[in-house]
């Protein structure tokens, strides 16, 4: 094993497409059921909102990342504004999060899987999806960019299809079990199902639908030309927001009453298996497992790719430094895709996987609105550092630092919301345990680089 740098191999195709797949995750697809029904209609609104504050927010990062492309990921940025210990804890809570939300994407691979073979128990199917990964990873990064970029293909073209098909099911009022599909279904049930109460409910796991949006800032440092791809990139979010998430629930909403969508199933599968198209339900249900399996893909690539980082700054054991011949963290990928073995076990144990998922996609939740403040945090210091710079800058934030205090509101206000709901409060009461373990480890950390 030789200690190498990462390889420059990810093409404009490659992070677009890295960046698409990162906002359609299992969030939208096995979450969007929850959503709807916690919050009627308003979950549009609620998509739009988290939609924009993200476009800022990735506005921020894109800036900082095309201003010094000597930056390799968002944890390098916090390091160098905001001081050694927030890019420790920037890094070691990104992979934390990846690992957590990995499970919750194995999880859901399970449940799809179990569509076709309900006799398979989901252990064994988060088993093998996590070994089958962890090979993919332990390839080349231009073989990684490839997968991702097919994967993000093929739920493009489902939702835009489901689109398609939705519209001309409304044009011709198509009669279906719960009566003709129209637009007036969506707000004729009136728009807020459980009120603002609701409303303010569905930002958790709308929230988390986004979770990966920041992968951008993972691939910086594998990227051929970061100062062109990674703007045209960031700049595609609101029109992906709008068509991926608003336009397709809307759809699904105007076919079947969101009083008749159920919380546990998700409403794509649903809606094409309305449309009576023999093993029009089976082919959802195989974009949907893709869209899980890349999403926990992805997270395997950030989650290496920061501990190799780690490890260059001291902050990792040395071991995660080692690349092998193809230049990828073949060590990091090993650990970091072992610790998903967990949801292995949390299948066996819990055999309701929508259960599963709840639980793990809360904690995910709280521990990447950490990492995006900080992200934020480190932002407005640069912006402070550097308002000549900003100014200058041809790829900016509009607003700067001002926004970038709104961006950092936004995100108290949504941590502030996850208190609320009993189910996502045990996410922050178990958080606080993750930084006494950061504090300890770091202090080790900074023991041994002294002495060496």
């Amino acid at each position: 094993m030789a200690k190498q740098q990462l390889q420059r191999e990810l093409s404009s195709r490659h992070v677009q497409l890295i960046a698409i797949g990162g906002a359609i995750g299992t969030g939208l697809f096995l979450g969007a059921g929850q959503t709807i029904h916690l919050t009627g209609p308003s979950i549009l609104l609620t998509y739009i909102i988290i939609g924009f504050m993200l476009f800022m927010f990735m506005r921020g990062l894109g800036e900082i990342l095309v201003a010094n492309t000597g930056f390799k990921s968002f944890a390098d940025v916090t390091a160098h504004y905001l001081g050694p210990f927030a890019g420790f804890v920037t890094g070691w809570t990104y992979w934390l999060s990846w690992v957590i939300t990995g499970m919750a994407e194995v999880t859901a691979v399970a449940k799809y899987v179990s569509y076709w073979f309900p006799e398979i128990p989901n252990w064994i199917t988060a088993l093998f999806c996590v070994l089958f990964l962890m090979f993919l990873n332990l390839l080349s990064a231009k073989l990684f960019g490839e997968l991702e970029f097919w994967f993000a293909i093929i739920k493009v073209v489902t939702i835009i299809a489901l689109i398609v098909i939705g519209i001309v099911m409304i044009l011709f009022a198509f009669k279906t079990p719960f009566g003709h599909a129209s637009l007036s279904n969506i707000y004729k049930h009136g728009f807020f199902s459980d009120g603002l109460n609701g409303f303010m409910m569905s930002f958790q796991m709308a929230t988390f639908s986004f979770v990966g949006i920041e992968l951008i800032g993972v691939t910086a440092g594998e990227t051929k030309d970061p100062k062109t791809i990674i703007p045209k990139a960031i700049n595609s979010v609101p029109l992906r927001i709008l068509v991926f998430y608003v336009g397709a629930l809307a759809v699904i909403m105007s076919i079947i009453p969101w009083t008749q969508i159920n919380p546990d199933d998700s409403p794509f599968v649903k809606l094409f298996a309305l449309i009576g198209i023999p093993f029009a339900a089976g082919i959802i249900n195989f974009v949907v497992l893709t869209a899980a399996a890349s999403s926990c893909n992805s997270g395997i690539f950030s989650n290496s790719r920061m501990l190799f980082g780690l490890s260059k700054k001291e902050q990792a054991p040395p071991i995660f430094e080692n690349t092998n011949k193809n230049g990828v963290p073949n060590i990091g990928i090993i650990v970091s895709s072992a610790l998903l073995f967990i949801a292995a076990f949390l299948n066996y144990v819990i055999p309701n996987s929508t259960l599963v998922f709840t639980y793990v996609t809360t904690l995910s939740t709280v521990l990447f609105i950490i990492v995006w403040m900080l992200i934020t945090l480190a932002y407005i210091k640069y912006h402070h550092d550097n308002p000549e710079s900003h100014k200058k800058a041809q790829y900016k934030l509009p607003g700067g630092k001002y926004m970038g205090y709104i961006i950092l509101v936004f995100f108290l206000i949504i941590f502030a919301l996850l208190f609320v709901n009993q189910e996502t409060r045990v996410g922050i009461y178990i958080t606080p345990i993750w930084f006494i373990i950061l504090i300890l480890m770091y202090l080790r950390y900074k023991k041994v680089t002294k002495n060496n």
